[in-house]
C-alpha cells in the first residue's frame, strides 16, 4: 500500500515554470493551429534554439540568419534581417507566450559537408554589439521594433558537445574562445541592459555523475569547471546557468543538486539553474510513458533546486516533440502532464506534499479557491494508493493507457488503483 499525503494548509513556496518548451508548434505562426493548446496548457515560455529546424530554418532567431553579412555595418538596420523573427514572436505575443531568445546558433549536425555559424564570430566585440541591436529591436523599438520585454538572454548554446573543435556541431572553436566571447558579450550587454538576465551556455549536462567514464561526459564536466573558474576570476556577470539532460527522473535530481552547489561554491549564488533542455524518452512518443516520465521530472524537479525548465522539442516537426503529433496535428498524452502542471502554476503556491511508493510522485498547490494536485505512477505496474488529505476529492482528470484526461470516479476513503503510467490531476475542496 502507498500513500499520497498533502497539506494544503503548508505552503512551502511558489509552483516554479517545470512545463516551459522549446519552440512554439510551428514557425513562423500558428499554421496547424496548435498555439491554443499552448495557451489552454498556460505553458509560460518558449526557448528559441533549433527554431524553424536544420540551421535555423534560414531565417529564424539566430544571429547569423539575423545579421547574414558579419562585414556589414551593425549599427545600420538595413544590415539585418529580422522578419521572419518579427512575425514568431508576434505570434507568441498573441497567447501570452513569452520567449527565451538564445543568443548564437542553431545545431549544424552536418557540419563535416561544410560548417557555416558555428564558428567563434571573428570579432567577439562586434558579435556583442550585434546582439545589443537585437535586444533593442525586440524590447526597445530599434529599426522598426516592438517592446516585448524579452527578459531572458542566452549566450550560445552547447559549446561543450565535442572535446575536438572539428566534431563539434556547434562550436568549432576551443574552450577559452568560448570563455572570451561569453566574457565580452555578457559584460557588455549587461552594461546597457542592467535590468535584464543574461548567461549561458546551454551545456551538454552531467551524466558523468552517473559513473559514466566515457571522454565525452568528461569533458562537459571539465568545461563547466573550467567555464565557472574562468567567469569568478573575470567577474563575468551570470544571470542564469542553462544546462542539459537527456536522463530520467532519477539522475536528473542528481544533476540539479550539483549544479546548485557548483554555482554557489564558485560565488554564485544568485545566478539561476535552468534546466532548458531535456527530453525523458522519445522512444515512447505518443504512449502513456511519456506523459508519466514527463510528469515525474516536473513533481521532482518542483523540490529540487532548478528555477525553470524547458522541454525539447514543442516544434511539431522535431522528431524531438511529444506533445504534438505532425501527422494529425493533434495532441499526444504527454500534452496532458503540460496541462496539468499549467494548472498548478496557474494557482502559484505549492502545497506539502510527499507519495511514499517506488515511482509515485506527486505535487500539490493551492491558490485563492482552488486547490488540485498531480500524481503519477511512473512505472509499469499498477499502485494500491490511500489518499491522506483532509480535503474532499471533487474531481481527477486521468492521463494512461486507457484515458486522455478524462473524468473518472475514485473513493478517498479506499484504497484506488492507480494504473501504470498514470498521470492524475485531482481537485480538491
Amino acid at each position: 500500500m502507498n500513500t499520497v499525503k498533502i497539506d494544503f494548509n503548508a505552503v512551502t513556496g511558489k509552483i516554479k515554470p517545470m512545463h516551459a518548451v522549446n519552440n512554439p508548434p510551428t514557425v513562423p505562426c500558428d499554421t496547424a493551429g496548435l498555439y491554443g493548446k499552448i495557451k489552454e496548457a498556460n505553458i509560460p515560455y518558449a526557448r528559441l534554439h533549433d527554431t524553424g529546424g536544420s540551421f535555423g530554418g534560414a531565417h529564424y532567431v539566430d544571429v547569423g540568419n539575423i545579421f547574414p553579412n558579419f562585414s556589414a555595418d551593425e549599427s545600420d538596420p538595413a544590415s539585418y534581417d529580422f522578419a521572419f523573427t518579427d512575425s514568431l514572436l508576434a505570434a507568441m505575443d498573441g497567447i501570452g507566450l513569452k520567449p527565451f531568445y538564445r543568443l548564437g546558433c542553431t545545431i549544424e549536425n552536418d557540419h563535416r559537408i561544410k560548417a557555416y555559424h558555428i564558428y567563434p564570430p571573428a570579432d567577439p566585440h562586434k558579435w556583442a554589439r550585434i546582439c545589443r541591436h537585437i535586444i533593442l529591436h525586440y524590447n526597445e523599438s530599434w529599426a522598426d521594433g516592438f517592446h516585448y520585454g524579452i527578459q531572458y538572454w542566452e549566450i550560445w548554446n552547447e559549446p561543450d558537445n565535442e572535446p575536438e573543435p572539428e566534431n563539434n556541431p556547434m562550436w568549432r572553436g576551443t574552450q577559452r574562445e568560448y570563455f572570451e566571447l561569453y566574457d565580452i558579450t555578457a559584460k557588455y550587454l549587461k552594461d546597457s541592459f542592467p535590468g535584464l538576465k543574461i548567461g549561458g551556455y546551454a551545456g551538454c549536462g552531467f551524466s558523468a555523475l552517473s559513473e559514466s567514464d566515457l571522454p565525452r561526459p568528461q569533458y562537459f564536466m571539465e568545461f563547466f569547471h573550467n567555464f565557472c573558474g574562468y567567469i569568478s576570476a573575470h567577474r563575468s556577470p551570470l544571470d542564469f546557468f542553462s544546462w542539459h539532460s537527456y536522463d530520467g527522473v532519477k539522475e536528473i535530481p542528481v544533476y540539479a543538486a550539483y549544479v546548485r552547489e557548483q554555482l554557489d561554491r564558485y560565488g554564485f549564488k544568485d545566478a539561476q539553474s535552468i534546466f532548458n533542455e531535456w527530453n525523458p524518452g522519445r522512444q515512447n512518443r505518443g504512449k502513456a510513458a511519456d506523459a508519466s516520465n514527463i510528469a515525474a521530472v516536473m513533481c521532482a524537479l518542483q523540490k529540487a533546486p532548478v528555477d525553470m525548465c524547458m522541454y525539447y522539442d514543442g516544434q511539431v516537426h522535431s522528431p524531438y516533440c511529444g506533445l504534438f503529433s505532425a501527422d494529425e496535428l493533434r495532441v499526444f498524452k504527454a500534452y496532458y502532464a503540460f496541462k496539468a502542471f499549467g494548472a498548478l502554476y496557474a494557482l502559484e503556491n505549492e502545497a506539502r506534499s510527499a507519495a511514499d511508493g517506488e515511482d509515485l510522485y506527486v505535487c500539490a498547490a493551492t491558490g485563492a479557491d482552488r486547490r488540485e494536485a498531480l500524481v503519477v505512477n511512473n512505472s509499469n505496474e499498477e499502485k494500491e494508493v490511500v489518499f491522506d488529505v483532509p480535503n474532499s476529492i471533487l474531481a481527477c482528470y486521468a492521463t494512461d493507457e486507457e484515458h486522455e484526461y478524462a473524468c473518472i470516479n475514485i473513493d478517498q476513503n479506499e484504497a484506488v488503483a492507480l494504473p501504470p503510467y498514470a498521470v492524475w490531476h485531482v481537485w480538491f475542496s
